[in-house]
């Protein structure tokens, strides 16, 4: 029941994002996406945020138990993003969420103190309930990441259309910082329609990809960020 509810919300918002044109350019960007969805110009709790001056707080370890999953990789027309299949999940503060999947923004969409970082990774959480977490990793330009370079290996052709290789795997685990650190606050998705009420959790280690990495993300999508929103009010925590 859970699998077939995830499913089928992801496939409406899917549908609701195909039937209105948006992307990042002066014609359709972020400054237009109040036109297709409201709050994304009226909410008080939007997504992506500078994190400055966090607060220091006693936050409990976010666990993560994450699998080996099909490659199921597709260039959606606004970024390029891996499908999960369940069994991944992360717990933190008594609700357990399923991994469902992963993508990539350039630059990243998280600044703090004001710097952002060549990439980010954006890593989409649901419970049973139907909230949504988002883990937030920096990518910062060094070593390659295995995990990215199959992903980048098994891009389609063809916009819109999943490629899923047979016997081809990927790790989430292996996006993630050795150190689990991490900021967190309530925001929203980053993307049309900018349902608010979504957790973020911000992993303070950034990870690490290649130049070539970049470079590669950078020839699709030159510039797929949304830029920072006002705080309005909301407190960022650390965890100690």
């Amino acid at each position: 029941m859970f699998l077939f509810a995830a499913v089928a919300m992801c496939a409406a918002l899917a549908s609701a994002q195909e039937a209105e044109p948006w992307d990042y350019s002066k014609a359709h960007g972020p400054e237009q996406w109040r036109e297709l969805d409201p709050i994304c110009g009226t909410g008080q709790t939007q997504s992506p945020i500078d994190i400055v001056n966090p607060k220091k707080s006693k936050l409990t370890a976010v666990t993560f138990s994450y699998q080996p999953s099909p490659l199921n990789v597709i260039d959606n027309g606004h970024t390029i993003q891996n499908n999960y299949v369940p069994g991944s999940t992360i717990a933190i503060d008594g609700r357990t969420y399923q991994l469902q999947q992963f993508h990539f923004h350039h630059v990243s969409e998280t600044a703090i103190h004001g710097k952002h970082t060549p990439m980010e990774a954006h890593l989409v959480h649901q419970d049973r309930e139907g909230n949504l977490l988002v883990v937030s990793v920096l990518l910062k330009e060094g070593k390659a990441n295995p995990t990215v370079s199959t992903v980048w290996a098994n891009i389609g052709p063809e916009k819109g259309k999943t490629n899923a290789p047979s016997g081809v795997s990927v790790y989430a685990a292996e996006l993630l910082p050795a150190k689990h650190n991490y900021f967190t606050y309530m925001g929203s998705l980053t993307t049309p329609p900018c349902s608010e009420n979504v957790t973020w959790v911000v992993m303070t280690h950034p990870m690490t990809v290649s130049q070539e990495q970049i470079d590669a993300f950078a020839k699709l999508y030159p510039s797929n960020e949304r830029p920072v929103q006002p705080l309005d009010g909301r407190t960022v925590l650390e965890s100690k």
